[in-house]
């Protein structure tokens, strides 16, 4: 299938003409040191429609939006806006020009209210004698006008702590409509929502679209693409693939296009044969009522057992307890048949666990440092010479044998790991979890955020490590992929452990759906 030429009209979903584009981009590049991240690249966005921006991690999705936003300067290329040739250095003339982004890593302010979250930095203020102070008043009023466009009715004067992920990104939309934006970016909306406040979006993003607003949609879950997208650009290294209409499109068209190949299986077969019990947690119990309570469970060495359950059934706190990284009030914990004691992270890894978590960014990564740091972290202690100087040698050689075993993309292990794509991160945790040599791995969503094609490198991951006879704990909210990776599977709902599923034909959505419903 070739790339959609483009036109100067279309039609939009009223089935109203529309004349032009309402955004382009052409030629964009951009390179960092070592890097050429952007190389030719054009977006092509019609007023009243969502355009999906498609591609693996570090295909340039996110650098491309940046540059559009003014957060990085391009090193060539143009900006239409309306037809005209614009400049947009810096994200407050972005937003001046009616170009707004929603992140995908929110930064709220919690303690402070949700007006003052929406005109952060734009105050509305009135005199008092020879002040100038905020005009509160004002700012609640037009709080409440904003957020009633994408109709929600939030008391502008709760704290923003008060509201849940999904809550706090329709502040965000709201924020980019007062700005009257047209052009609205959504960078990976949806990977920290539950599907209610993703349903809440959708009915945003439909209502924004009939309004004429252009969306850029970036998302690696296709079910979505399919759903909401009118229009698919992809983007593979760097550089621009092209650009379908949504309808025309199929899942494997999708995917082929983005890595270059076909993956015919996403789920790699898996050549582990699980064995003794080496984790056994009996009747763990939260110091907190509503948390998890009398949980218990095994894993075998050389198995994967995932845990499944909705939004707020408590199995990352219970992984986080198990680990030491919260109090439990009662329960124990085996590690090939001997009692351990919970209570720090430093236990845990002495007695052969390791935990990669959930928020990759906030607890996950260093992100200001080195490869090679975030690597080391967890081995310094252990090379180290005359007890003092670190082995640089010898650590050297293991985060080098590390990047070239889990095929990590980067110049050198100097550069700083925040510039690495979300798959190539992922993998760095891995490899500091690797270089510790752990019994018992806990993976808290290890994919999310992450593209198709690094999907699958991890997985591979996952089954090697099994087949080595590492135990693996997976935690995965996405049905497809707990089904598809785990040797069995346990269900949570409001902090029990509901049901085990140990049969492979009980392994159905049906089945892990109706335990994960059991109040």
């Amino acid at each position: 299938m070739g790339a959609k030429k483009e036109t100067t009209g279309g039609i939009n979903r009223k089935g109203v003409a529309v004349s032009e584009y309402l955004l382009e981009l052409k030629g964009v590049c951009k390179s960092f040191p070592g890097v050429k991240a952007l190389d030719g690249v054009n977006l092509s966005l019609r007023p009243g429609s969502v355009h999906a921006l498609m591609g693996e991690n570090g295909a340039g999705k996110s650098t491309l939006m940046k540059c559009l936003f003014g957060i990085y300067k391009m090193d060539e290329g143009e900006i239409y806006l309306n037809g005209e040739k614009t400049i947009i250095n810096n994200p407050d003339e972005a937003m001046a020009k009616g170009v707004a982004m929603v992140h995908q890593e929110l930064q709220p302010v919690l303690p402070r209210s949700v007006a003052e979250n929406m005109f952060l930095g734009r105050f509305p203020t009135k005199n008092f004698g020879p002040l100038k102070v905020i005009d509160h008043k004002t700012m609640n009023a037009e709080t409440v006008r904003w957020l009633k466009e994408v109709g929600m009715d939030f008391d502008p004067k709760t704290p923003l702590a008060n509201l849940s992920i999904g809550q706090m990104q329709t502040i965000e939309i709201a924020k980019a409509v007062s700005h009257e934006a047209k052009v609205i970016i959504f960078d990976e909306p949806t990977s920290s929502l539950s599907d209610k406040e993703v349903e809440v979006l959708f009915r945003i993003m439909n209502e924004l679209r009939d309004k004429g607003v252009a969306m850029v949609y970036i998302s690696h879950k296709m079910d979505e693409i399919k759903r909401i997208a009118d229009d698919i650009t992809i983007m593979r290294d760097g550089t621009y693939v092209g650009t379908w209409a949504a309808k025309d499109m199929t899942t494997e068209d999708i995917i082929a296009k983005m890595v270059g190949r076909e993956l015919t299986n996403i789920y790699p077969a898996r050549q582990n044969t699980p064995g003794e019990v080496v984790l056994e947690c009996k009747n763990i119990t939260s110091i907190h009522d509503h948390s998890f309570q009398d949980c218990s469970f095994t894993v075998r060495k050389g198995e994967i057992v995932g845990f499944g359950g909705l939004v707020g059934a408590q199995r990352t706190e219970l992984m986080e307890a198990i680990f030491g990284m919260r109090n439990i009030k009662s329960g124990q914990i085996f590690i090939d048949g001997k009692e351990v004691k919970s209570g720090t992270p430093r236990r845990a890894m002495n007695a052969g666990m390791g935990l990669i978590t959930e928020d990759r960014r906030g607890n996950g990564i260093l992100g200001c440092l080195s490869i090679k740091d975030n690597v080391g972290v967890s081995i310094y202690n252990e090379n180290l010479k005359t007890g003092i100087v670190l082995d640089h040698p010898t650590i050297n050689q293991i985060v080098d044998d590390s990047i070239k075993k889990l095929s990590i993309k980067t110049p050198s292990m100097k550069e700083q790991i925040g510039n690495l794509s979300g798959g190539n991160q992922q993998k760095v945790i891995i490899a500091r979890w690797l270089a510790n040599n752990p019994e018992i791995l806990f993976m808290d969503e290890p994919t999310r955020g992450i593209d198709v094609g690094a999907k699958h490198e991890i997985y591979e991951i996952m089954v090697d490590l099994a087949k080595q006879g590492k135990a693996i704990v997976m935690i995965s909210s996405e049905m497809a992929e707990l089904l598809g990776m785990s040797d069995r599977v346990y269900v949570m709902c409001n902090g029990h452990i509901r049901g085990e599923i140990t049969d492979s034909e009980d392994m159905t959505q049906e089945k892990v759906m109706s335990y994960a419903t059991m109040f």
